[in-house]
């Protein structure tokens, strides 16, 4: 541990994340010494620069896209969580030089939802999930834990659903992408994993003629934070989640381990982050 620790989000593109703004608001906040910092690191030195890293004062790092897969061959432990997911969000660097990776994405987006939708209850309906990418991976696998009895899936290449459910099990069904607006007919939760809707892509144009008025609806997508998505889900009379919150939430036990305070996301920290 050194006298100012340091830590940081490693990925390629970087200068778009909110990670530092986070980190750095919570070490004033609690008035910490360290620092942290967005490293944009390239495919080719990844491992040189994360075996690095804690010479040069870092306790740990965040990952970002594309490094949240490759990063798991350059650990010495790797967590259930993360190995189950086949990705990891979070480095924790030891004194004897071990890297620790783990995967708090899932735990993220059941905080974000705790806070925004506190009434919604994983066990009384299934949840409907568009795409299946990595950040798909994580929820699938935290809604599970959860107990939400039945997850249907829809991507707009149905191979890479099938792939997630020969690799989860039964629990996930399958749906095709022209059919994907019948998902929503018993849903209790619906969510957007895919970029549509994101600032400069496309919209999630699926309809959702048959979305419950009940149903917590949530977006990962955060720019914009209320998503043409979100604000149709509105018009339904939905509980919305935007997707901001599973970032703040995520940085939590990461930022806990290095820095040894657990934060809290409140409405300040989400003014920090957006200012």
């Amino acid at each position: 541990m050194t006298d100012f620790p340091k830590a940081g989000v490693i990925g390629n593109p970087i200068a778009h994340s909110l990670s530092p703004k986070l980190h750095n608001y919570w070490l004033k906040r609690y008035g910490l010494s360290g620092s942290y910092t967005a490293l944009q690191v390239t495919d080719d030195n990844l491992e040189t620069t994360i075996r690095a890293l804690p010479d040069k004062g870092f306790i740990g790092a965040n990952v970002t896209i594309p490094h949240k897969v490759s990063v798991l061959q350059f650990a010495h432990h790797v967590t259930d969580r993360a190995t189950l997911i086949g990705a990891a969000n979070t480095l924790i660097f030891k004194e004897d030089g071990r890297i620790f990776a783990d995967n708090t994405d899932g735990y993220g987006f059941l905080a974000n939802l705790k806070q925004g939708a506190p009434n919604w209850d994983p066990k009384s309906g299934p949840a409907a999930i568009f795409g299946a990418g990595g950040a798909a991976r994580a929820i699938i696998v935290a809604l599970a834990d959860a107990g939400v009895p039945e997850i249907l899936l829809s991507n707009r290449t149905r191979p890479k659903a099938e792939a997630l459910r020969a690799e989860f099990g039964a629990r996930i069904r399958v749906i095709d992408w022209v059919q994907a607006g019948t998902m929503l007919v018993d849903a209790n939760i619906v969510i957007n994993t895919t970029s549509l809707g994101m600032k400069g892509a496309q919209e999630l144009k699926v309809p959702l003629d048959d979305l419950r008025s009940d149903a917590v609806v949530t977006d990962i997508v955060y720019t914009p934070l209320r998503t043409p998505f979100l604000v149709a889900a509105e018009q339904h009379g939905c509980t919305t989640v935007d997707g901001l919150g599973m970032l703040l939430h995520q940085g939590v036990p990461g930022f806990e381990r290095w820095f040894g305070t657990r934060p809290e996301v409140d409405e300040d920290t989400r003014r920090a982050v957006l200012a």
